[in-house]
C-alpha cells in the first residue's frame, strides 16, 4: 500500500480543521467561475491600488504637514517682523521731526534774536508741503490701487471724532483767516512774506480733513513702510504746531502787555506809525484770533489721535465677523429724564457763569465776586460729577456682562488718551494747591480754590474709572448676536428650513427691540449717569475752550511762581484739560450706547 505523501495526508485533514481568523489569510481561495472572475477582477485591483495608496500615502502626511506648519510660521514671522521693524523706523523718523522742530521752537522761546518765529515758520511750512504732497499721494495714489483697502476698522473714527476733526478744522481755517486780515490792515510794518504762511496752513488743514475723514478707518495692505513713514511726518508736523500754538500762546498776553504799555508812553508823544486805519475791522480780526485760537491746539490734538489709529491699522488685518453688528443702536433717550435735567440744569447754570465773567473779562479789570461765583459753580457741579461716577462704576460691577479682552487698539488708545489728557488740569490743581497753602489758605477765595483743585482732582479719577470700565464691558448687542450664532451652530439649520430660519430672526429681532424698550434699573441708570455727564462735560469743555483763564487771572498763582513759570504751566495744562472733556464726551457716548 502505497504511502501518502505530506500534501495529500494536510490536504485530507484540512476540511476537518475549524476556520479561524487567523487561519483565513493562509486558506486557499475557493475556485471561481470565468463570469466571476472577470467581474470581481476589476475592483479587486481597485482596493490594491487604494490599499496600496494609503499604505504610501500614510506615513508622508505628518511630514507634510509639519513642513507646511513651519513654511507658514515663518512666513508669519517674517511678516510680524517686517512690520515691526516698519513700525520702528517711522517711528525713529517722527522723534528725529519732533527733536528737530521743538529744539527750533525752544530756542525762538529763550533765544529770539538767533532763532526768530520766521524760521520756525520756515520750518514748519515745509513740513506742511510734504505731508500735504503725501497726503494727496495716499489719496489719488496707494488707496486706488488694487487691494489696497482690503479691511476697514469699525472702531475707528467714530462719528464724534470725525465731527470734531471737521468743527476745529474749520475754526483753524478762519482763524487763518483773521490772522491774514490782521496782517494785511498792518502791511505797512508787517513782511509781506508773513502772508505765505496763513495761505500754506489753510492747505494743509483743508487737505488733512478730507483725507482723514474718508480714510480714517482703513487698514492698508501695500507700501506699508512708506504709508507709515508718511503718517509719522504728518503726526509730528502736527505735534509740532501743537507746540507752537502753547507758546505762541503762552507768549501772546505777555506781548499784548507790552505793546499796550508801549502804546500809552507814545501817546503823549507822538502817534505809533504802525496802527491800524480801520479800528473797527482791526478790533474784529484781533478778537475773532482771540477767540478761536484754543481751536487751533484742540485740531492738532484730534488729528495726532487720528493719525496714531491709522499708524497702528497699517498692514492689519481683520476677520470677516470684526466688522460693526447690524444691530448696534442709534442714539436716543430710551426714557431717560434725570440725567438730561440735571445736565441742562448745570449747562444753564454754566453758561451764565460764563457769559458774566466774560462780559467782566472785556473790562480793565475783574472783580474779585466774579471769580467766587466761578469757583464756587465748579465746587458745587463737580462733586456731583464724582458721584455720578462712582454711582456707574458700582453699578458696572454689579452687571451680567462680561469684559471684552479681545485686543482693540482704538480702546487701548482712548484709555490712554483718557489718562494722558487728565494730567492737564490735574498738574495745575496740584500747583494751586501748593501755592494757596503756602500763601493765604484761609480767605474766602483762596478756600473756593482749594476745594475747586481737590474736587477737581477726584472728578478726573471718578470719571476715568467710570469711563474705562464701560468701555471694557461687551455691548449688549454683542452679546445677544453671539448667543443667537452660537443656537444656530449647536443646532444646524436643516435642509427646507428657511421658514424656520426666519421665525427664528424675527424672535431675535422683537427680543432685542423688547430688551431696549423695557429697561431694568441698571441700564437704566447707566443711561441717565452717561447723560448727566456728558451735558456736564460739555459745560466744562466750553468755559476754558473760549477763552476763560481764571487760574491765570486771579493772581495768586502767578505771584507765587512768577509770571513766565506760571503762564508756562496753564498754556500747557489747559489744552489738555479741554481735550480731555472734549474726549471724555466721546467716551460717554460709548458707555451710553453699550449699556
Amino acid at each position: 500500500m502505497r504511502r501518502k505523501s505530506g500534501t495529500e495526508r494536510w490536504t485530507a485533514r484540512q476540511p476537518t480543521r475549524p476556520l479561524s481568523p487567523s487561519s483565513a489569510p493562509t486558506e486557499a481561495p475557493p475556485m471561481a467561475t470565468p463570469e466571476a472572475q472577470a467581474t470581481g477582477e476589476a475592483p479587486a485591483k481597485e482596493n490594491q491600488v487604494a490599499l496600496g495608496f494609503e499604505q504610501t500615502r500614510a506615513p508622508a502626511s505628518p511630514v507634510e504637514r509639519s513642513w507646511l506648519a513651519r513654511h507658514f510660521s515663518l512666513l508669519l514671522r517674517r511678516d510680524r517682523q517686517a512690520q515691526k521693524a516698519g513700525q520702528l523706523f517711522s517711528g525713529l523718523l517722527a522723534l528725529n521731526v519732533v527733536l528737530l522742530g521743538g529744539a527750533f521752537i525752544c530756542s525762538m522761546v529763550f533765544n529770539n534774536v538767533a532763532v526768530t518765529l520766521g524760521d520756525v515758520w520756515i520750518l514748519l511750512a515745509a513740513l506742511k508741503v510734504l505731508s500735504a504732497l503725501w497726503l494727496l499721494y495716499y489719496t489719488a495714489g496707494t488707496t486706488r490701487q488694487p487691494h489696497a483697502v482690503l479691511h476697514r476698522d469699525p472702531h475707528a473714527g467714530p462719528v464724534w471724532v470725525r465731527g470734531s476733526l471737521v468743527l476745529f478744522g474749520s475754526c483753524t481755517v478762519c482763524l487763518n483767516v483773521f490772522r491774514v486780515g490782521y496782517d494785511v490792515s498792518h502791511i505797512r510794518c508787517k513782511s509781506q512774506l508773513e502772508l505765505v504762511f496763513p495761505a500754506i496752513e489753510v492747505v494743509f488743514i483743508s487737505v488733512q480733513t478730507w483725507v482723514l475723514w474718508k480714510h480714517c478707518k482703513d487698514c492698508v495692505q501695500i507700501q506699508t513702510n512708506f504709508t507709515r513713514c508718511g503718517l509719522m511726518l504728518t503726526l509730528a508736523t502736527n505735534l509740532l504746531l501743537w507746540l507752537l500754538a502753547v507758546s505762541n500762546d503762552s507768549m501772546h498776553h505777555e506781548i499784548e502787555a507790552e505793546l499796550s504799555a508801549l502804546m500809552k508812553k507814545l501817546s503823549g508823544n507822538g502817534t505809533n506809525t504802525c496802527l491800524c486805519l480801520n479800528v473797527t475791522m482791526c478790533e474784529v480780526f484781533r478778537k475773532g484770533y482771540l477767540m478761536l485760537y484754543p481751536f487751533s491746539t484742540e485740531y492738532c490734538l484730534i488729528c495726532c489721535t487720528v493719525i496714531f489709529v491709522m499708524w497702528r491699522n497699517v498692514g492689519r488685518r481683520l476677520a470677516p465677523a470684526a466688522g460693526a453688528p447690524p444691530g448696534a443702536p442709534s442714539f436716543h433717550l430710551h426714557g431717560a429724564i434725570f440725567g438730561p435735567l440735571l445736565g441742562l440744569l448745570v449747562l444753564v447754570a454754566g453758561v451764565c457763569v460764563f457769559v458774566l465773567f466774560q462780559i467782566q473779562a472785556s473790562g480793565p479789570a475783574i472783580a474779585r465776586q466774579y471769580f467766587t461765583v466761578y469757583y464756587a459753580f465748579y465746587v458745587a457741579a463737580l462733586p456731583a460729577m464724582s458721584l455720578a461716577c462712582l454711582a456707574g462704576t458700582a453699578i458696572h460691577g454689579l452687571e451680567e456682562r462680561e469684559l471684552d479682552t479681545l485686543k482693540n487698539p482704538t480702546r487701548s488708545l482712548d484709555v490712554v488718551l483718557l489718562m494722558g489728557a487728565a494730567l492737564g488740569h490735574m498738574g495745575i490743581s496740584y500747583f494751586s494747591i501748593v501755592a494757596i497753602v503756602a500763601t493765604r489758605p484761609h480767605e474766602l477765595l483762596n478756600c473756593l480754590i482749594l476745594a475747586y483743585s481737590l474736587l477737581l482732582i477726584l472728578q478726573h479719577m471718578a470719571q476715568n474709572l467710570f469711563i474705562i470700565e464701560g468701555l471694557h464691558r461687551r455691548p449688549l448687542w454683542e452679546v445677544t448676536a453671539e448667543s443667537l450664532a452660537g443656537k444656530w451652530e449647536a443646532e444646524p439649520p436643516r435642509r427646507g428650513s428657511l421658514l424656520e430660519l426666519g421665525q427664528d430672526l424675527r424672535r431675535a429681532s422683537l427680543a432685542y427691540i423688547h430688551s431696549y424698550s423695557h429697561l431694568n434699573w441698571k441700564r437704566r441708570a447707566l443711561k441717565e449717569i452717561s447723560l448727566f455727564l456728558i451735558l456736564c462735560n460739555i459745560t466744562l469743555w466750553m468755559m476754558p475752550a473760549f477763552g476763560i483763564h481764571p487760574e491765570f487771572e486771579n493772581g495768586l498763582e502767578k505771584d507765587f511762581y512768577g509770571y513766565r513759570t506760571w503762564f508756562t504751566v496753564v498754556n500747557f495744562g489747559l489744552p489738555l484739560g479741554v481735550f480731555y472733556r472734549m474726549h471724555s464726551v466721546g467716551g460717554l457716548v460709548e458707555v451710553y450706547l453699550g449699556a
